[in-house]
């Protein structure tokens, strides 16, 4: 696949220092000092995840959102591919030396495709289990209870996007972008991969377009429950649904709510896809659509509590 990996996304919030704390607490690292220029609200705050360097900035906007989000892509010939593809569906594009921009216009993000360099990650060391008939793990305590430093999310997974034309933008990731469909959710929703990952960016049916959660990676589930568990030490109210585990992507999951309003995921153990012939897309609904088994998800996860003021444009307060 000519495209493999997102790289950075912009996040918009009307509360960017709280928001940019959060995602600190969260196991992102801060990269440098605040920027803006005089003229902008607050200044913007910019994260580096473990492996994928800085993927997350996070400006000022009047309510929460997905300013930018960004693709890497091999060699110029990838970004002349998807110029011509996007220009097939009327779809203005903006070409420079080393990306292509364009809006879908369901989502109204500004998807930037660019040359980037493939990341490589170094693999965390497998854990050891004990299992019925297969004691891997001799006189020794499990290293998951180990561990004591702060969890650093490896790097940015996914993104789920509301759109108020699901089809268009599906069109739009898929034939003008070049992401390939890895599972459906009947009538609602298309998990789409630019990468191996199972899926780099989900698209729902929603009454307005915004951003629903991000998700990060970390080694496994004891680094989703160790993070989590610090999250909500500093504040319980942040906790939003987990432990648990996904039937589409198979992994573990716990998701928990910034400041802005916008869910964020812990996950580990993702469906991996190296081979587009071995995968069959599925097509799923009811329960599948949501998870395999944990606690059942709370109404405010399937609609955001702040969903109607979005709809109506109310704006949250700044700081």
């Amino acid at each position: 696949m000519s495209l493999h990996r997102l790289t950075q996304i912009v996040m918009g919030v009307p509360n960017v220092r709280q928001t940019a704390a959060y995602y600190a607490d969260f196991g992102l690292t801060p990269a440098g000092s605040p920027t803006g220029d005089a003229t902008a609200p607050q200044p913007s705050h910019t994260l580096s995840t473990a492996d994928g360097g800085e993927q997350l900035r996070i400006v000022h906007s009047p309510r929460r959102r997905l300013v930018e989000l960004g693709v890497g892509a091999d060699d110029p010939d990838d970004l002349d591919r998807v110029s011509a593809s996007l220009t097939g569906l009327d779809v203005p594009v903006h070409r420079t030396a080393d990306s292509v921009t364009a809006v879908d216009p369901g989502t109204e993000v500004l998807v930037r495709v660019e040359l980037a360099p493939r990341l490589r990650q170094t693999p965390a060391p497998t854990p050891l289990y004990n299992a019925p008939g297969a004691d891997a793990r001799l006189g020794h305590r499990a290293p998951g209870i180990l561990r004591e430093g702060p969890v650093r999310p490896r790097k940015l997974g996914h993104v789920v996007l509301g759109s108020t034309d699901q089809e268009t933008s599906q069109r739009f990731f898929q034939q003008g972008l070049g992401f390939k469909v890895s599972d459906t959710v009947k009538g609602l929703a298309a998990f789409m991969r630019c990468s191996s990952d199972h899926h780099n960016v989900l698209v729902q049916q929603a009454p307005v377009a915004f951003l629903h959660h991000t998700s990060w990676q970390v080694d496994d589930v004891d680094e989703i429950g160790r993070g989590a568990t610090t999250m909500l030490e500093a504040d319980p109210d942040r906790h939003t649904w987990g432990l648990g585990r996904h039937y589409i992507g198979s992994n573990f999951f716990w998701y928990l709510k910034d400041p802005a309003g916008t869910f964020s995921e812990y996950y580990s153990d993702l469906d991996c896809i190296v081979d587009d012939a071995l995968w069959k897309p599925g097509v799923f609904e009811g329960m599948k659509s949501l998870y395999a088994w944990g606690p059942p998800p709370p109404p405010s996860f399937l609609a955001p509590e702040d969903l109607a003021a979005l709809m109506t444009g109310a704006h949250a307060p700044t700081e």
